[in-house]
C-alpha cells in the first residue's frame, strides 16, 4: 500500500491513509503536519512526507485536530524521536496525554455492530492499532491566538463537540479548511457521500457538534480537507449547511 497524496492547492496536500486523512503544508523546505493517522499508518505517513519532498526532520510542528487514536497515532513517535512539537487546543492537551478518553467505547461499537459498515470498520481499527495507547507525553497548547508561526500559517479554530478541544485549521490565503472530524465527506460506516457529520456514536457532545457547524460556515473557504473522505470543493458554508440538513 502506498500513500495517496493529492495536491489541492499551492503547498497544500491531502493524504488518504488507512480510513483516515492527514494534511501536509509546505513552505520551501519546511513542513507542517496536521494529524498523523492510525499507529499502523506510520509507514504511509513517512512515505507521504517523502512524496512532497519532505522528511520528519523538515517538520516544524505537528498540529492535531483532536486526540482520537486515528489522528494521534504517530504524534508521540514524531515528538520523541525527532523532537517535533505537538500542538493542540488547550482543552485537548489533557486528552492527548490520556488523562481521560473521549472516544467511542467498545461497548457502543458492539451495540451498533448491526449497522452497515461497522464490523469491517472495527476490524480495520484493530488491525491499524486503533485500540492501542499512544499518549503524547508533552503536548503543547497553541502559543496564542490567530495564525500559527508555522508553514502554511494555519489558523486554529475551536470547534468542540466531537471532542472538547477539537479544532479545525483555516488557511485563509489558500481558501482551505482542514476540518478533522467536525465535518467529513465520507466514512466507512456511512452510506452517503458528500458533506456530513460522522454517525452520532462517534461524538462526545452532539449539540456542540451542530453548533460548531455554524463556526465552520463562517470561515471563508471553498476547499474542505476532511479527516475522512475525499477533498470537497465548493463553498464551505454550503458544505456545513448540507451536513446540518443530513443530520436530522
Amino acid at each position: 500500500m502506498h500513500a495517496d497524496v493529492r495536491q489541492v492547492a499551492d503547498g497544500t496536500y491531502l493524504v488518504h491513509g488507512g480510513h483516515t486523512n492527514w494534511v501536509i503544508l509546505t513552505d520551501g523546505d519546511a513542513v507542517t503536519l496536521i494529524d498523523t493517522g492510525y499507529p499502523g499508518d506510520r509507514r504511509l505517513l513517512l512515505d507521504s512526507l517523502a512524496a512532497v519532498g519532505g522528511s520528519p526532520e523538515a517538520v516544524a510542528g505537528v498540529l492535531i485536530t483532536h486526540a482520537h487514536n486515528d489522528h494521534l497515532g504517530s504524534a508521540q513517535y514524531l515528538r520523541a524521536v525527532h523532537g517535533i512539537p505537538v500542538l493542540l487546543h488547550p482543552a485537548e492537551v489533557p486528552h492527548a496525554r490520556r488523562d481521560f478518553l473521549q472516544q467511542v467505547s467498545v461497548r457502543t461499537v458492539l451495540r451498533n455492530a448491526w449497522r452497515p459498515g461497522v464490523l469491517p470498520w472495527a476490524l480495520h481499527v484493530l488491525r491499524s492499532g486503533g485500540t492501542e495507547r499512544h499518549p503524547v507525553l508533552s503536548p503543547e497548547p497553541f502559543p496564542g491566538t490567530g495564525a500559527l508561526d508555522l508553514p502554511g500559517r494555519p489558523v486554529p479554530v475551536h470547534t468542540p463537540g466531537h471532542t472538547d478541544g477539537h479544532c479545525v485549521y483555516h488557511l485563509p490565503d489558500a481558501g482551505v479548511v482542514v476540518s478533522g472530524d467536525a465535518l467529513v465527506s465520507a466514512h466507512a460506516t456511512s452510506r452517503i457521500a458528500g458533506p456530513q457529520l460522522l454517525p452520532d456514536m462517534f461524538h462526545h457532545d452532539r449539540p456542540r457538534v451542530l453548533a460548531s457547524l455554524d463556526v465552520i460556515a463562517e470561515l471563508g473557504a471553498d476547499v474542505l480537507l476532511p479527516g475522512h473522505g475525499p477533498v470537497h470543493r465548493g463553498l464551505v458554508k454550503e458544505a456545513a449547511r448540507q451536513a446540518r440538513e443530513r443530520a436530522f
